[in-house]
Parts: structure tokens; C-alpha cells; sequence
């Protein structure tokens, strides 16, 4: 079963009202994971991201990566950073290396202050459940002539104990790659050179069909969606035609209305049921072709007999009418970023918002950057980490479940946001210099 035939069939089979009961919740997750485990092909799954003098993150490392993973912190805690290194990474796969690093200042602003050496990424991340570990390495340095690959590879351990072996392997635009489903070391290697040294060997060589594990990193990394959400940009008026995926700023909000709308009506159904159990004033929303081509988005509060502009709604309604369309995306990115999206939603409606997320991960991964108590109260202490400044002015981190004491106060009934606001973190305090409490 395909992935959008899989999803339709399990959330029509998830009693929407258990969702907003929390006596209900169990039963819906213990359904979810039923249909998961028998029906569901996961998508990858990131665990661990290093990252190396990339700005604030000198040495920074996120492991036991959850499907929704948020990331709490205060302003100038390196969330952003963390969340532009996935942006990064994307644009290096769709748009290039060179546009990608000047964009972001090149050296001179992307690599951390007062360090040397080359910026490095690397993601550990499995293609499906209980397959082998997977780890990414891309190492970028600069010549006088831009960007240039140092080194880039793709291991993995077949056996424990077992040295990790090199199914890709590049410096400069020239190495080997093995070919096959399942590449061992008595398999081919094959020395293709790309063509230059600011070429990526997995996306140049993820475009060949004799390379499967090159192709699924590929296509796992270039089906990323990283949201930055505005509801001005909502309100415009796109040119009219039916659009499958949301733009990262909304902007094309209409246009997936009209193609969800014509293509996949129940699921349309299903957002407009969830906004009005979360803004009970709002009914439907429509897309209007005008005669100019545009797109015009309307919407119809319910004691009314004629629809609204969408320009005229409130922003918090625009948002979560993004986010749900976001979220409930028929065929989703294999990993999708929100910043911040607490801006312009009211407090009541975050915890709600966390559960969406966490109900749209069973599908996706979910990386969320926030500063709201509001949204992690619904969340599992191992599904958030606090960033924040060390003494030497760069980011670390923390898992919640970590922290001492947490898990007791949650036992007593007190909340993540709760615990963050009274000062029970051990780090995250946003008038302390270092970051700890």
C-alpha cells in the first residue's frame, strides 16, 4: 500500500474526537500504532545530527532523535541555527552548494567565530525500522574560488561487532561509490568523478539508477520541508491552478485548498473539521478562481451566509489553517521544520497544535523550534531539548529526560511548561549568561 492510500484508510479509521479528549488519547495512539506496524511503510528516520563550526554550533550534537523532536531555548539559543543547517543541507541538494553558501554569507559568516577548519554535517539516520544505521558525513571548506566538497561518505555496520564500511567515498569531486541494493565489500566500486569539487557525490550520484542507497538519501533529503510560516503571505493572491505541496512561507495557501479540494476531499474535510474544533467560529474555506487568474482564498464563519477574504481573517486563524494543511499533507515530506509556531496562535490552541504534530510523526519526522511552554506541555520529556549558551559563547543542549528531578514532577502532576517557566531545567534560563538555572 502506498503512502497516501496508507495514511487515508488510518485516519479515517482515528476517531478525530479522541484527539481533543484526553481520556481517548491512549486508545487513538494504540490504534495508530497498530496501523503503523502492520500497514505503514515509515519513512527514514534521522537519530543523530553532528554538526561542526557551523556559527553558534562549534561542536554541537542532537542524538536519540524522536519522530517529533522540539527544541526549547531562549532568544539566541542557537534553535535557528539549528533549524538553517536542515535548510542548508536541503538547498544543497536542490538549488547547489554555491548559491546555498552564498546566501548564508560564506565563510566569513556561516563558520563559528574564532575556530578553524572545515564546516561538517553529519546526519546517522536508518532508511526503515531495525535496517542498518546509516551515517551521512559532509565536510565543506572554501578556496579563493567558492565552496569546494573536502570529503564526503556514506557507511554503514551490517554486523556488530564490525569496522563500518564505505559504500561512498569522496575528496574533491573525485572517489568511488559501490553499486547495488545491498553493497558489501566484494561488490564493485566504481570511480565516477563529478564535475567539479563544489559538486555533491550523493546528489549527482543519487540521479543513477544503479546506486539504491545513494538514491534513497537523495530522495529523503530533497523531499525535506522547512516551514517558515507568515500569514501575510497567506493572504495573497497567488495565480489560479492547483498546487500539491505548501510553499515554506504559505504563500500558495489557496492554491493547495483548490487542489485538496478537487483531488482529495476528504481530506480537506478533515482540516476544516479539526479548525473548527479548534476556532468553532470558522465553517469552510473555499479557493475562487477570479478573472484576472488569481486565486482568491475565502472563508465562512458559521452564523454567516456569505464568506470573508481570507486577507480579512485573524493571522492566528491563517496559521493554524497552514499548519493543518501542512500537517495533513496526503502524501507528506519525509521530514518537515516549523519555527516558531507560537507566533500569532493563542496560548490554548499550542497544546492542541503539539498534538497534531505529534499525530502527523507517525508519517514524518517533525523538527519544531519554540520558546513556548504552551507547546511542549503535551510533549514527552525525551521529545524535547533545551538550548542553550555555554560559557565560551557557544550552543549545547540537553534532553528534558535527562534533567534530575523531572520525571518525579511530572509523576506529581506538574507540566514541561510549567517545570521551564518555575526554573526546574537545569539549563535554558534566559537571564543567565551560561544558560544554566
Amino acid at each position: 500500500m502506498g503512502r497516501d492510500s496508507t495514511f487515508k484508510c488510518l485516519v479515517a479509521k482515528i476517531d478525530l474526537a479522541a484527539i481533543m479528549e484526553p481520556s481517548r488519547h491512549s486508545q487513538c495512539e494504540e490504534l495508530v500504532m497498530t496501523e503503523m506496524n502492520t500497514t505503514q511503510e515509515l519513512p527514514p528516520r534521522v537519530e543523530t545530527l553532528h554538526i561542526k563550526n557551523y556559527r553558534a554550533l562549534r561542536d554541537f550534537r542532537l542524538e536519540k532523535l524522536t519522530p517529533l523532536t522540539a527544541l526549547l531555548g531562549p532568544n539566541g539559543s542557537g534553535k535557528s541555527t539549528v533549524f538553517d543547517v536542515f535548510a542548508f543541507l536541503s538547498e544543497c541538494f536542490t538549488v547547489g552548494l554555491k548559491k546555498a553558501w552564498d546566501k548564508r554569507g560564506r565563510f566569513r559568516e556561516l563558520r563559528s567565530r574564532d575556530s578553524e577548519g572545515p564546516i561538517v554535517i553529519e546526519l546517522q539516520y536508518r532508511e526503515k525500522p531495525r535496517t542498518p544505521l546509516i551515517t551521512y558525513h559532509l565536510e565543506i571548506d572554501e578556496t579563493t574560488r567558492g565552496p569546494v566538497v573536502q570529503h564526503e561518505f556514506l557507511r554503514w555496520k551490517r554486523t556488530h561487532p564490525g569496522a563500518p564500511f564505505y559504500f561512498l567515498d569522496y575528496r574533491f569531486g573525485k572517489g568511488k561509490v559501490i553499486t547495488g541494493e545491498q553493497p558489501e565489500s566484494k561488490d564493485k566500486r566504481v570511480e565516477t568523478p563529478l564535475s567539479g569539487p563544489d559538486v555533491l557525490a550523493v546528489n549527482t550520484l543519487g540521479q543513477l539508477g544503479s546506486n539504491p542507497r545513494v538514491i534513497a538519501l537523495r530522495d529523503f533529503i530533497t523531499s525535506w520541508h522547512l516551514s517558515y510560516l507568515s500569514a501575510d503571505a497567506a493572504r495573497g493572491r497567488p495565480e489560479a491552478g492547483a498546487e500539491e505541496r505548501l510553499s515554506p512561507t504559505g504563500d500558495n495557501l489557496p492554491n493547495v485548498i483548490q487542489y485538496l479540494g478537487d483531488e482529495h476531499p476528504e481530506r480537506l474535510e478533515q482540516i476544516f473539521e479539526t479548525l473548527r474544533s479548534r476556532i468553532p467560529c470558522i465553517e469552510k474555506v473555499t479557493s475562487k478562481p477570479l478573472d484576472d487568474g488569481s486565486l482568491l482564498l475565502q472563508m465562512k464563519d458559521a452564523p454567516f451566509s456569505s464568506p470573508i477574504l481570507a486577507r480579512f481573517a485573524s493571522d492566528g486563524t491563517l496559521k493554524m489553517l497552514a499548519y493543518l494543511t501542512l500537517l495533513y499533507d496526503p502524501e507528506p515530506p519525509q521530514l518537515i521544520g516549523i519555527e516558531e509556531p507560537e507566533n500569532y496562535l493563542h496560548p490554548r490552541l499550542l497544546p492542541e497544535l503539539a498534538e497534531e504534530c505529534d499525530m502527523a510523526s507517525e508519517c514524518t519526522q517533525l523538527l519544531v523550534t519554540t520558546h513556548s511552554p504552551f507547546f511542549i506541555d503535551r510533549l514527552k520529556p525525551e521529545q524535547v531539548r533545551v538550548l542553550y549558551r555555554a560559557d565560551d559563547g557557544y550552543t549545547r543542549v540537553k534532553r528534558v529526560a535527562d534533567m534530575l528531578g523531572i520525571r518525579e514532577f511530572l509523576e506529581e502532576g506538574a507540566s514541561l511548561g510549567d517545570m521551564w517557566m518555575e526554573g526546574h531545567f537545569e539549563v535554558g534560563d534566559p537571564f543567565s549568561q551560561d544558560g544554566s538555572k
